[in-house]
């Protein structure tokens, strides 16, 4: 048995019956998009490329590089296909999906309004709130708590979510919200403010860039928490039903931890 007869027994639950070259599970899948995309041999991904570090690209080699496309690619790689990127754009998600320009979109935060015209599959990471601060200080502000002291300065950018946030988790807090285009991790490198608070996934791209910067809690400990999902259709249960199984394999085999650790600095 092959990975990719695995993966797809495991969808369909049909165990054993996959030993005879997959001839079952290709009937019970027929009509559907794992149907095509076996048949086809091609993975269709629709992608934004603008979303560092999940989905961008690389200038350098002028190719998509990211947390997505790295799972995209092993999706790909499992299903014994190729990989077609598709362009995408934010705005028209649910569109590209209903219009069949992409048989998955390479990962989106789950709302309401997404939902009502498509399916999510089950999460496979989480965005959220986390601190930074300097490398240096990392033992002093190690928890939220610490860091909601008086006399600690916060900075974050005036006028966003994370202003909001930071004045309901640190009250006993100083709370220096800057004007752009000052940032709050520039004023934290520049001694100017001891803490800032941003997502997981640009603190990801922060911490890279600037190796003096650290995030101050684990992904567990993060608040303000969304999940992340792949798109697909509605009306196609099959192909939802094998996405879940495979985030669900991939999750315990600690392949998207490996991720989370690379991309996002999430131990």
């Amino acid at each position: 048995m092959n990975r990719r007869d695995i993966f797809v027994a495991a969808a369909l639950g049909t165990g054993g019956l996959v030993l005879t070259g997959g001839k079952q599970a290709h009937a019970q899948t027929e009509g559907s998009r794992l149907a095509r995309v076996l048949s086809a041999g091609r993975l269709r991904v629709g992608t934004t490329g603008d979303f560092n570090p999940m989905s961008f690209r690389d200038t350098a080699t002028n190719s998509y590089a990211g947390y997505d496309i790295e799972a995209m690619t092993q999706l790909a790689a499992d299903l014994e296909v190729e990989i077609e990127w598709v362009v995408a754009e934010w705005a028209t998600i649910t569109a590209g999906i209903a219009a069949d320009r992409y048989d998955i979109f390479s990962g989106a935060s789950m709302n309401v309004a997404r939902a009502r015209v498509a399916a999510f599959s089950m999460p496979y990471t989480e965005a959220g709130t986390v601190p930074l601060s300097l490398s240096a200080n990392a033992d002093r502000f190690g928890s939220w708590e610490a860091i909601n002291q008086p006399g600690v300065r916060v900075a974050v950018s005036m006028g966003t979510v994370f202003e909001e946030q930071a004045r309901a988790h640190f009250p006993e807090a100083t709370i220096q919200a800057v004007q752009s285009p000052a940032t709050g991790f520039q004023e934290v490198l520049s001694n100017r403010a001891d803490v800032t608070i941003t997502s997981n996934v640009e603190g990801g791209t922060l911490v890279q860039r600037f190796p003096d910067l650290r995030i101050l809690v684990p992904g567990s400990e993060m608040r303000n928490r969304r999940p992340f999902a792949y798109v697909v259709a509605q009306n196609d249960p099959t192909w939802l039903n094998f996405i879940n199984t495979w985030v669900t394999l991939r999750r315990t085999d600690g392949f998207f931890a490996g991720l989370n650790q690379r991309w996002l600095g999430q131990s």
